[in-house]
């Protein structure tokens, strides 16, 4: 049985060599994620050049994903290592760059100034402080601490209440995008975004070049999120400031929510934060990861992420082989398959999406065949299949390596890298053939595939034929 769900892991000091990557890959790691917060370029071509050396020694399509910073607001720095703010004291946020003490802090951000109102709350230090706003001007923002805690420098702030007027592409973002595309990496994923907007800007600089990955973590960017699916290629549930900015108990719900949203849409969506958290020092996983991997699973979930827990965790290979015995073990669940079909999909009126919606009928008429092979250039059939959730694995066929490497991120697809189409008898031949070498399919079985006729034009989905392995 192959994992379905696909993992994707993090990058850092302690799993960038060639032989953890190596062994990352083997533990089941389908996706690696750079973490543009931190390193070099030099690093990251050294990370990008190893991937995909791994990717041909191993003869599979490992996907990298670029992670950008994004615009990360701070706070400056403190003229003492770090100062206690009380509940009730007064704490003044302003443009003066002197060093701060226990009554005020330098905050570089002039755009935070114009947008916030009294009344509006500030969370500084990943939401551990919560300061509510009781004056504002171009220059200072008054405030009476809420919750207080202990603050240092260049802690971060957010501004839940309010769409900022920045980009989510900074000038750093920019220099770093740059260098990814160039290196050709498979997917872009933006930090806070926070509307629409953010995504056609960021589709102009990048051009087709991969595919667009849009990370939700703020309340503006929930409350936009059909607008963000319809534009972006891909979705990340990213839970860290998405907790920070929402009430930490309404984060299940919003998962939920945007699951359900990406699912609808046929775009690939990510669950990430604190999946294994404890596995960064610990051996074993605490029982309420286990759920929480589970869950976002069972809501059908195109993968699951890893960030410190394989960056500079402890125990990184451990992480990948319990986040992939937990996928295994939950989709031999009797009640999976009642529970990721129980999200009914709306019949488009277009023959693609009657093709694959047949394609779904025919699976159960044929007691489950061995696996789907789709044949794409863009990739949007082996997309429209996956949308299904039909519980078999996706052989991915194209002939762009680009668009290869793209669908590794998706639900159930083993992208394969073919030769130009010429007829059907081929595809049949080819999807025979590969079914058997990756151990889909024995003799007898059966193989639905999905293609369009005739070959090479985008969009053409309009054939469903079945051939039975040799």
């Amino acid at each position: 049985m192959i994992a379905l769900t696909k993992i994707i892991t993090t990058l850092g000091p302690g799993s960038s060599s060639p032989a953890m990557i190596a062994k990352l890959a083997k533990a089941g790691a389908n996706v690696f994620r750079l973490n543009f917060s931190h390193g070099t370029h030099a690093e990251h071509k050294a990370q990008i050049d190893t991937i995909r050396a791994q990717s041909k020694k191993d003869q599979m399509h490992y996907t990298i994903l670029a992670d950008m910073q994004g615009p990360k607001l701070r706070v400056g720095h403190f003229r003492e290592p770090e100062v206690i703010l009380h509940e009730g004291e007064d704490f003044t946020l302003d443009s003066n760059k002197k060093p701060g003490d226990q009554k005020r802090v330098y905050l570089p951000h002039p755009e935070i100034f114009k947008a916030v109102k009294k009344g509006m709350n500030l969370l500084l230090n990943d939401g551990k402080i919560i300061l509510k706003v009781e004056k504002a001007s171009q220059n200072t923002i008054q405030t009476k601490v809420l919750v207080g805690g202990t603050l240092s420098d260049h802690k971060g702030v957010n501004v839940p209440d309010v769409i900022l007027p920045i980009s989510a592409l900074t000038l750093k973002d920019k220099k770093d995008l740059e260098f990814a595309l160039k290196m050709g990496v498979d997917w872009i994923c933006l930090s806070f975004v926070q509307t629409a907007d953010d995504i056609r800007l960021a589709k102009k600089l990048i051009n087709g070049k991969a595919g667009i990955l849009a990370k939700i973590e703020k309340p503006s960017a929930v409350e936009n999120i059909n607008e963000i699916v319809k534009e972006a290629d891909a979705i990340m549930v990213a839970r860290g400031d998405l907790g920070v900015e929402c009430p930490v108990e309404s984060v299940p719900a919003l998962q939920r929510k945007i699951i359900t949203v990406c699912r609808l849409a046929g775009k690939p969506v990510v669950v990430a934060t604190q999946m294994l958290e404890s596995m960064i020092e610990a051996p074993v996983p605490t029982r309420a990861e286990v759920s929480d991997i589970a869950n976002a699973v069972y809501m059908g979930a195109d993968a699951v992420m890893l960030s410190a827990e394989t960056a500079v965790g402890q125990y990184p290979i451990q992480a990948v082989e319990t986040m992939k015995r937990v996928i295994l073990q939950t989709q031999s669940d009797p009640d999976y398959p009642n529970l990721l079909s129980a999200l009914r999909l709306p019949l488009d009126c277009t023959i693609p999406c009657a093709i694959t919606s047949s394609m779904r009928r025919m699976i159960h008429s044929l007691d489950k065949p061995a696996c789907i092979a789709t044949c794409s250039m863009s990739g949007r059939t082996t997309l429209r299949v996956a949308r299904e959730r039909a519980l078999v694995p996706i052989l991915g066929m194209t002939t762009d390596e680009k668009i290869a490497n793209r669908l590794g991120l998706v639900w159930g697809v083993i992208p394969v890298l073919c030769e130009k189409f010429k007829e059907v008898k081929q595809i049949a031949s080819i999807a025979n053939k590969i079914a058997k070498g990756q151990k889909l399919a024995k003799k007898n079985e059966q193989i639905i595939i999905t293609a369009g006729i005739p070959f090479g034009y985008k969009g053409s989905t309009n054939l469903l034929y079945i051939v039975t392995v040799e």
